[in-house]
């Protein structure tokens, strides 16, 4: 069988072909060790203990302070120096007390709440970047892999037919003008090769910075994501990323909370013991205190007001960030309905058009009726339309995982 006749056996074979070896990873082995094992998600992690851990103090009494000091020390007159010969001279020990009014203890809980919140819902989202990284890095690196293996099975294909046109050329089969046309081809699909080449080379380094391994490679069939958009839309409204805005809003609001209890008074408390020479017997003091919100319009109401408009701020905020995700969701799908389309007609029309002509050069070469650069070029442009082919079947994969993993449950 010639060269000319296998060609398309080859590139298929290559399409199809996915070799495994040591350190190789299925599309969900590198989701898991992605997940367990990134970075940023171990920070996502560890600011959610965080927040848990801050949020046990929330709405607990300030610490009590200790007061020390000596009352009525006799600084002039007959007494002078002396805190023994006078009465109101004593040692004073006391414990006070602060107590802020149940409006301000409610709302720092609410608070410490919508911060585990945020923080989760950030975890969260860290969670879906970090699995569309990893997903589009293994389906990079696999479709590269398939590409250059078919890219080699060209050149390797066509190498005999292109040493032959100097003796085509000689022989006056062909035109000189027709040899440069080809040397230009094959410099082209080289070019080709070298941008896979370098493609797999980005796509193995982005798969090792998400998995962690060193020289990663892929093994098994790539994934498969039907969209049903119907659901998808549905599933935004528990979007890690609205999520997040929510849990903001709650803050906004806690905070809104906090700054109008600070319109009601605070109080607290103190105990004193009184220490004095024994001729005058020791003595036990209590008290409250109790704050005076008297110029509420001059400090409290400007604080309230600010508080507002920051919570309404953050609403809107919310509001903009689920319009955007919903057009963002309805913008990715019609992409991926026209690389579905454009797929569908590389593989349904161009493919089996370019193998029509090859099919029918080489037979009217072997009828003397066609030149050899006439069959050089059906190869090429069949050569080139399954590699188109497969370039856009990789962008169809690309699109489903990403809009799945992007805007679908995590159920």
């Amino acid at each position: 069988m010639s060269p000319v006749q296998w060609l398309p056996t080859l590139v298929v074979a290559a399409v199809l072909a996915s070799p495994a070896h040591a350190g190789s990873l299925t599309f969900a082995q590198a989701l898991d060790r992605a997940v367990a094992g990134a970075p940023s998600l171990q920070a996502a992690a560890l600011q959610t203990e965080a927040a848990r851990a801050s949020a046990r103090a929330a709405g607990a009494l300030p610490d009590p302070k200790l007061n020390l000091g000596v009352e009525g020390f006799p600084i002039s007159g007959p007494n002078a120096g002396h805190p023994s010969r006078d009465d109101f001279s004593d040692v004073k020990v006391a414990i006070m007390q602060e107590v802020p009014n149940r409006g301000r203890r409610r709302a720092a809980v609410a608070g410490a709440t919508a911060v585990i919140a945020q923080a989760e819902a950030a975890r969260l989202v860290e969670v879906r970047k970090v699995r569309v990284a990893t997903a589009l890095a293994w389906i990079d690196l696999a479709y590269a892999g398939r590409r250059l293996a078919a890219i080699d099975q060209v050149l390797t294909s066509l190498r005999p037919l292109w040493e032959a046109q100097p003796s085509a050329v000689a022989a006056g089969r062909q035109r000189p003008a027709q040899a440069l046309s080809q040397i230009q081809m094959r410099a082209t699909l080289e070019d080709r090769r070298s941008e896979q080449v370098a493609s797999l080379a980005r796509a193995r380094a982005e798969l090792t910075r998400w998995t962690g391994e060193a020289a990663p490679s892929v093994v098994g069939a790539p994934p498969e994501y039907p969209i049903d958009a119907s659901r998808l839309r549905a599933a935004l409204e528990t979007n890690p990323t609205l999520l997040a805005f929510r849990s903001a809003a709650s803050r906004a609001d806690a905070e809104v909370g906090a700054a109008r209890a600070a319109e009601r008074p605070d109080w607290g408390w103190e105990v004193a013991y009184q220490r004095r020479d024994p001729r005058f017997g020791d003595m036990l003091s209590a008290g409250i205190t109790v704050s005076l919100p008297l110029f509420a319009s001059t400090r409290q109401e400007p604080l309230l007001a600010a508080r507002r408009a920051d919570a309404s701020r953050v609403h809107a905020d919310r509001e903009d960030a689920g319009r955007g995700l919903a057009a963002q969701l309805d913008s990715d799908l019609a992409d991926h309905d026209m690389h579905h389309d454009q797929w569908m007609r590389t593989t349904g029309t161009v493919v089996p058009a370019a193998q029509r002509r090859a099919d029918l050069e080489t037979a009217s070469y072997a009828a003397g009726t066609a030149t050899l650069a006439d069959v050089l070029d059906a190869m090429t442009a069949l050569a080139d339309a399954k590699l188109t082919a497969l370039e856009r079947q990789a962008m169809v994969v690309r699109d489903g995982a990403r809009i799945v993993l992007t805007y679908g449950s995590d159920q």
